[in-house]
């Protein structure tokens, strides 16, 4: 669903993407994991044609993020770090609004859809602005729903969220991809990659040093034996061996 090759971008003389390669398969969830800075963002901005890389490709959907720029905003939605609501509208009115914006019929009742499936009825008739943190992200997420897009892009959604509503947002993002959506997330928390993606690619310094499910990164590592028993080694300590061998 997602394909990058040898994708580059530079600020002046800062290399921000030195060649970044990875692939997204349909219906799963694709965790670009990295510290700030790493360059998670300016990848999705350029994914969701925003920005222009300098050099290499990369197709959504199977358009080419270049030339077919206005295919590609046909097949995504993106939900950046922080929640793009209106907190004067109602949690409904906001899904009614997108819905009459994307020219859909019955905006009404996809809204109602939308808050039953992220379990916002009984708030969709009161103003954003008395929402919870979680509450907001979940309905900022509902929002992207609208249309159907096949691919989400999740740049940092649990910025600034309580562990609570954290949990309240991965139990949403599971959804998505159970429902065959296609989820690309940027984090820099390692417990949310280890959570909700099939795969995780590990950004450092411009380039993935690290591709693979959970449990292959896990190999990169030896279990480490505690009065003999077998202890596997943890994302955390993946992350930081991988992040030191790419340093050298």
């Amino acid at each position: 669903m997602i394909r990058v090759q040898g994708l580059e971008k530079s600020y002046g003389k800062v290399e921000v993407l030195r060649g970044v390669d990875f692939e997204v398969e349909r219906g799963s969830i694709f965790a670009l994991l990295g510290a700030n800075g790493s360059g998670k963002t300016t990848t999705v901005r350029i994914l969701a044609t925003l920005l222009k890389a300098d050099a290499g490709t990369a197709r959504v959907n199977g358009f080419d993020v270049g030339t077919q720029p206005a295919d590609v905003r046909e097949s995504f939605s993106l939900t950046g770090q922080f929640a793009a609501v209106d907190e004067i509208l109602s949690g409904r009115e906001n899904l009614v609004l997108v819905a009459r914006l994307r020219h859909l019929e019955n905006p009404g009742a996809i809204a109602d859809d939308l808050l039953e499936r992220f379990s916002l009825t009984d708030a969709g008739g009161r103003r954003v602005s008395t929402y919870s943190g979680g509450m907001r992200r979940r309905l900022d997420l509902a929002m992207s729903l609208i249309g159907s897009p096949p691919v989400i892009f999740l740049d940092e959604p649990t910025t600034g969220l309580d562990p609570e509503a954290r949990i309240e947002v991965w139990e949403a993002v599971k959804r998505l991809a159970g429902r065959g959506t296609t989820v690309l997330l940027t984090t820099q928390y390692l417990e949310e990659a280890e959570q909700l993606a099939d795969r995780i690619a590990i950004l450092h310094e411009g380039r993935i040093i690290a591709n693979g499910t959970l449990a292959e990164l896990k190999r990169l590592l030896p279990p480490a034996k505690v009065e003999y028993v077998e202890k596997q080694p943890t994302l955390e300590e993946v992350f930081f061996a991988v992040v030191g061998a790419g340093t050298k």
